[in-house]
């Protein structure tokens, strides 16, 4: 599992966290939400564990990502030779990347879709399935559901919308760029064990999921902050805004670059991928400059885009 870090207030002052039940049933489990109006999303990871031993590709299906992104986002290489097919085995923790939305006036992902299986109920499919990212009240109301039951088995085949947590705020931590995990407390898990884990303090998980004590029960869902490496390119750039969690890589331009983030720095440095078959030239016309040429000494690498003209090079300290 990629290195993780913790909590910490949110860097607003107009930000607000409040808090949501999503469990009817046993103890109170609660999330933290962020509000929000407009359209803008953000780049967002969910923290999931594996119900049972599956692909790559299963995994990344089940939450409608690019099995690709869902590899860069673990650290693990995609161009391995059947990297999408690798198994994965049950009870392993990763992190599903996600794009996180204003929906409703809150915080949430709600690109996946789900198909009931035989024998499925709301609780297996929010408790297994989704391994208590969300609950069987919020898949009910969001799919307009009016049985209370979440023991009732559904239809074979039926289809719904799964709302999956997720924050931004302003994909920041601290003024310093930040992505924004949502992990499910286990059973066992304390705050003081999941701020150490995360290498934070208990001071800072209380003040981003707005905690009145360090207590947290399992099934509540904490909002943990990646430090991260941002790019600067220029607003023309197809790229402009990425942004790569520590320890990770982000994949770009049709997946023909790579953006990697750390550990050791939070300086992004882009490279070509292994896909040089079915990619464009990364080298600047009429001048031997490759795409993460730099000058040395300096941290700011080329772009992560062929939408960035070469011209542009000055712009990221290249060798002329």
């Amino acid at each position: 599992m990629a290195e993780l870090r913790g909590f910490v207030m949110a860097a607003a002052a107009v930000m607000v966290v409040a808090v949501l039940s999503v469990a009817p049933r046993g103890a109170e489990a609660k999330t933290t939400i962020e509000p929000c109006s407009g359209s803008d999303s953000c780049t967002a990871l969910l923290g999931y564990t594996l119900y049972a031993d599956m692909k790559v590709s299963e995994v990344a299906a089940l939450f409608a990502a690019d099995p690709a992104a869902l590899l860069a986002a673990n650290a693990l290489d995609f161009g391995a030779p059947g990297a999408a097919h690798r198994i994965l085995p049950m009870g392993l923790f990763v992190h599903v990347p996600t794009r996180c939305s204003c929906v409703d006036g809150v915080r949430k992902s709600v690109s996946v879709r789900y198909a009931a299986r035989p024998a499925a109920t709301l609780a297996t499919v929010a408790d297994v399935v989704f391994a208590g990212l969300a609950s069987s009240d919020q898949i009910r109301n969001e799919n307009g559901l009016t049985s209370t039951d979440p023991d009732a088995p559904l239809d074979a085949g039926q289809k719904l919308v799964i709302p999956l947590p997720c924050v931004c705020f302003n994909s920041s931590d601290n003024n310093l760029p930040a992505v924004y995990l949502s992990y499910v407390v286990q059973v066992g898990d304390t705050v003081p064990a999941i701020a150490a884990s995360y290498e934070t303090t208990v001071t800072d998980v209380m003040n981003v999921n707005a905690m009145g004590s360090p207590v947290a029960a399992p099934g509540d869902i904490l909002a943990i902050p990646f430090p991260a490496c941002a790019s600067t390119f220029p607003k023309s750039a197809l790229d402009h805004g990425l942004i790569v969690a520590n320890g990770t890589y982000a994949l770009t331009a049709s997946n023909c670059v790579q953006c990697s983030c750390g550990p050791g720095s939070l300086n992004l440095y882009c490279t070509p991928t292994s896909l040089s078959g079915s990619c464009p030239s990364m080298q600047c016309p009429n001048s031997n400059v490759m795409l993460g040429n730099a000058k040395r000494r300096s941290p700011t690498q080329m772009p992560s885009t062929t939408s960035v003209s070469c011209a542009d090079r000055s712009t990221y300290n290249s060798e002329p």
